[in-house]
């Protein structure tokens, strides 16, 4: 299968075993380890210099206006007639000073990655696209995930414009926001909740998947992270096709990290950048696998050979004590992400590193970001807060260049956001006290004033 231009491939350096492009697969059937999608570059029309792609944006080309699409020659997997796009990835790169104050960096140093502009609110349909595009080569009728919303909402906008399959989306009790739910029963997506977290439900998805011959849309399908990988390639074309220093990522099933890392290899295996930039991986700590593992326990990728009994003792033990992902940061809230393996082998590609913050650190960076006009949902804010830990620690230096990818937009979890400001106190101990969030630092609250307009007119000069 290596003969051809685009095919998937075993991680596993061990295996590497090869198969066709058009193999409907999430696992490498001779030893069980993920796939990438994997191009014999000698065979694809790469361009000599990443610039080339601003000769080629067109706003009257609905592939060249994609944010994934006008990327085309660097994850050429299926012809240009077979790809399916909805405008994905007009995204900013945002250059936020005040934020930078808030880490501890050096004004002009801190960028944010917005990927709340998406159709769909998040950074998910960069990789929705692509899937669908392999989705439509092997004529798939229904496509399944599991989700905690960003995912589920994403599957079922696409799979709602285009027409091309039908939604099946599998969910948790009490383990989805409102504003991600809303979006995938408004665009007619067929919801299952069963009893459990984001764990049971992707592990429920897997083997109906297998059952009824859905399309699996979960990053740990490979074709999901080629799209996600051009969430970098934007980075570089807003930093004018400079490496920046960091970048930081909220870590939740590790698909985004995995397809960084990914991305940052072939292009310097390609010869279009310099060098890789660091990367540090953020969870929220009351859903830390990735940090207990490689930080704690000294887990690596170690050329693939990394030790697979450690994940799984680790797992017994998690089991043992019954515990379960709680995190405020709700689309990051998951204790078995798929892509360990593949992050890993990021981490050891980008001299990463893993870190964990509290909810507390989330919402205050939540807040810091939003007051700057670029509101997230906590999870995104994950990557700020995890900037600012790396930079009391040293780790990140005051001017380093630092890019910290917001994956979700402000509307994804607005009960958050408004128990964080409230005056209600009642409120705050429902959703964000048991959390163990004790204080809002930065909250805007409302001003309570009696309907008179001379008390309402000296509320306002005096607070604003």
């Amino acid at each position: 299968m290596a003969s051809q231009a685009a095919f998937q491939r075993c991680i596993s350096p061990g295996c590497a075993a090869t198969f066709d492009i058009t193999d409907v697969r999430v696992a490498c059937p001779r030893c069980g380890s993920l796939l990438d999608v994997a191009y014999d570059w000698q065979r694809v029309a790469v361009p000599d210099r990443l610039d080339y792609f601003d000769s080629v944006y067109s706003r009257a080309d609905p592939l060249r206006m994609s944010g994934v699409w006008r990327f085309w020659e660097l994850l050429p997997f299926a012809p240009r007639s077979s790809i399916v796009t909805v405008g994905e990835g007009q995204t900013l790169l945002q250059q936020a000073d005040a934020v930078a104050q808030y880490v501890g960096l050096r004004p002009g140093r801190l960028y944010l990655q917005y990927e709340g502009l998406n159709p769909s609110g998040s950074f998910k349909d960069n990789g929705m696209a692509a899937a669908f595009t392999h989705a439509r080569l092997v004529n798939a009728r229904r496509a399944a995930c599991a989700s905690t919303g960003n995912t589920s909402a994403s599957l079922a906008m696409y799979c709602s414009v285009t027409r091309l399959m039908k939604a099946v989306i599998f969910i948790g009790s009490g383990k989805i926001s409102y504003g991600k739910l809303s979006q995938a029963l408004d665009y007619g997506a067929l919801t299952v909740q069963i009893t459990g977290d984001f764990d049971d439900a992707m592990a429920r998805v897997r083997e109906a998947s297998g059952k009824l011959g859905m399309y699996l849309v979960n990053s740990v399908n490979p074709f999901r992270l080629e799209g996600q990988k051009t969430i970098m390639y934007r980075v570089l074309e807003g930093l004018r096709w400079e490496v920046p220093d960091w970048i930081v990522v909220p870590g939740g099933n590790l698909g985004n990290s995995s397809a960084f890392g990914k991305a940052f290899a072939e292009l310097f295996e390609l010869g279009l950048i310099p060098r890789i930039p660091r990367m540090a991986v953020i969870n929220a700590q009351g859903a830390d696998t990735l940090f207990q593992l490689v930080e704690l326990r000294r887990l690596a990728w170690n050329g693939g050979d990394f030790d697979q009994k450690l994940v799984s003792q680790f797992y017994a033990e998690m089991d043992a004590a019954q515990r379960r992902a709680s995190t405020i940061a709700s689309a990051i809230e998951i204790n078995r992400p798929v892509n360990l393996p593949k992050c890993l082998r990021a981490l050891e590609t980008c001299q990463g590193v893993v870190r964990c913050v509290s909810d507390q650190e989330i919402l205050d960076a939540k807040a810091k970001v939003g007051a700057g006009g670029m509101g997230c949902e906590p999870a995104s804010a994950a990557s700020v807060a995890g900037a600012k830990l790396l930079r009391q620690q040293g780790i990140i230096e005051p001017t380093d260049r630092v890019v910290c990818v917001l994956t979700g937009h402000l509307l994804k979890d607005p009960t958050a956001t408004v128990a964080y400001h409230t005056t209600d106190q009642k409120q705050f101990n429902e959703v964000l006290g048991a959390r163990g969030v004790r204080r809002a630092s930065f909250a805007n609250r409302a001003v309570v004033v009696r309907n008179d307009l001379e008390e309402i007119i000296r509320a306002i000069e005096l607070y604003s």
